[in-house]
């Protein structure tokens, strides 16, 4: 699979990458053989970048990913992981002594004694503005503990200003046909700083499969179930910020646009990876055969120009008005 690389710190990752959330917490149960069955269907399509976090499964991802790549020497792969939700989301938490226990902890969980990079993850808006949190952040680095940081954010706003910091890496951030807001400023600003872009949720948390309908029932602890409307964390999160009924009808339209060979998610992915600007792309996988599926979506070839702008006509008739003005 094409690898990209993140400017400013040269490592590089696959154009799809793996997002890791689903194997440890929050959306239905995952069992450690389907976990692990996942990632090597991912590492054999080409994969090269796994995105997870220390509250995914209150660190049983990182475990899970650890386990693995014990098993497979022979691969290199680059492991990303955030931190910060495991407090209280205040400003005052973000402090050296707590990057440093926190990093510990992702430390041991992934079994190695430097982590590729690691980001704050959807920290309060503040954070991003502290000149104290990148001096922490560089001191992390300057101790070997981390190869480079970015940031996960909520909003073009706060991705803007965490581009401007000069030891930021990376930035992820939601990118999918049902948000586009990040193309009209984030990623062009991206490409001028060397900031890589690691876009997330791009299946607007399955919806843009296609396979849901309004009357489909997920688990109680999946959160397409107890954060629809922003109860646990932020509504983008979960459906993109989309109305549940509106983003199945759209979806829908959606999936009558894939052209021969593709299926909607593949189009979804093959949208997103055609982005200037993006460097990878981390769909999440509860199959091995969707692991496979998502990284075949690098191969397939670009969408004919009417695909693209029906796209676009979509998300202005649909979507647009409820989700630029809140990210």
């Amino acid at each position: 699979m094409d690898e990209r690389v993140f400017g400013r710190s040269g490592q590089r990752a696959s154009a799809v990458g793996l997002g890791t959330w689903q194997l440890g917490a929050d959306w239905g149960d995952v069992d450690d053989k389907e976990a692990r069955a996942v990632l090597e269907a991912a590492a054999e399509s080409g994969v090269t970048f796994f995105d997870t976090a220390d509250v995914y499964g209150d660190g049983r991802s990182e475990q899970t990913i650890a386990a693995f790549l014990r098993g497979r020497p022979d691969l290199e792969v680059q492991v990303a992981t955030k931190m910060g939700r495991r407090v209280d989301q205040i400003p005052e938490n973000y402090v050296l002594g707590n990057f440093r226990a926190w990093n510990d902890r992702s430390r041991r969980n992934l079994g190695v004694d430097r982590i590729d990079l690691v980001q704050l993850h959807c920290p309060p808006t503040p954070v991003y503005s502290s000149d104290e949190v990148f001096d922490a952040l560089d001191t992390l680095v300057a101790e070997e503990r981390i190869a480079a940081y970015g940031v996960s954010v909520e909003t073009c706003a706060e991705a803007l200003t965490a581009i401007a910091r000069p030891g930021v890496a990376s930035v992820q951030i939601i990118l999918n046909p049902f948000r586009m807001k990040p193309l009209g400023e984030v990623l062009p600003a991206a490409r001028e700083a060397g900031v890589g872009i690691i876009a997330r949720v791009p299946l607007a948390s399955g919806l843009l499969s296609g396979r849901y309908t309004k009357d489909t029932v997920f688990a109680a602890n999946d959160h397409r179930t107890f954060n629809r409307h922003g109860e646990a964390f932020d509504q983008g999160e979960t459906f993109s910020g989309v109305d549940y009924d509106t983003g199945v009808e759209a979806a829908a339209e959606f999936a009558d646009l894939a052209p021969d060979g593709y299926t909607p998610a593949q189009l979804a992915l093959r949208w997103i990876v055609e982005q200037p600007g993006v460097t990878t792309v981390i769909p999440g996988a509860r199959t091995p055969g969707q692991a496979r599926a998502n990284a075949a979506a690098a191969k397939l070839p670009q969408p004919p120009a009417k695909t693209l702008a029906a796209i676009r006509d979509l998300y202005d008739r649909r979507i647009k008005a409820q989700v630029e003005d809140r990210w």
